[in-house]
């Protein structure tokens, strides 16, 4: 249940348990393309933006006890899409390791600011009053959201601070959050020309 490397900055995993059943697949040089079946719609969605914006080619197939509650289905996804992402990065050599973007849609605003530092942290706030128990797309519990982050950097190896800036309706400040972490993954992610093959860090080590 471990994600493999498939190619230069690609790798893939299929991860098994009593709750679901789900394979990642994605290429950190790819073009935004996106395959993305989790059963939960509003996810599908948010799960192509985050491909979408941050250039990062991903596949998702994912089944689960969805008849109980997304929760397991969501957060599972989100932790194999952390461990694929930790593997594709490989050393880090190379990549110019922070990335900041801010993400506007509509009336929400959204801000994030992310170190590929190999020390997993998260810094989530900003959501208005009552985002958490909005029902979004019939399924996604704005809850949720902060799951999906928590896990995608924890399993990543990464540091995000994500905050919203604005917002009232709660698809918008969802959806905010995951294009402006998009675009800071990508600005982190992308190799530096001036880096060659250094690791980005004065320990020499990420």
């Amino acid at each position: 249940m471990s994600a493999e490397l498939i190619g230069a900055r690609r790798a893939r995993m299929e991860r098994e348990t009593s709750e679901s059943s789900v394979f990642v697949e994605l290429d950190l040089d790819g073009t935004g393309v996106s395959e993305i079946s989790t059963s939960v719609p509003f996810y599908d969605h948010m799960l192509t933006a985050l491909s979408k914006h941050s250039l990062i080619d991903l596949t998702v197939r994912a089944t689960g006890d969805t008849h109980i509650d997304v929760h397991h289905t969501v957060e599972d996804v989100a932790i194999t899409i952390g461990e694929v992402l930790r593997v594709a990065l490989g050393t880090k050599a190379g990549i110019r390791r922070f990335g900041t973007s801010y993400a506007p849609l509509d009336e929400a605003l959204s801000r994030s600011v992310v170190d590929v530092s190999g020390r997993p942290y998260l810094v989530h706030g900003g959501e208005p009053a009552g985002q958490e128990y909005h029902l979004i797309g019939g399924h996604f519990t704005g809850s949720m959201t902060r799951h999906v982050f928590e896990a995608i950097t924890f399993h990543a190896q990464i540091c995000a601070h994500i905050e919203v800036l604005s917002g009232r309706d709660p698809h918008h400040i969802v959806e905010a959050q995951f294009k402006s972490f998009a675009r800071a993954l990508r600005e982190a992610v992308e190799p530096d020309a001036r880096m060659g093959d250094k690791i980005p860090s004065t320990k020499g080590a990420l």
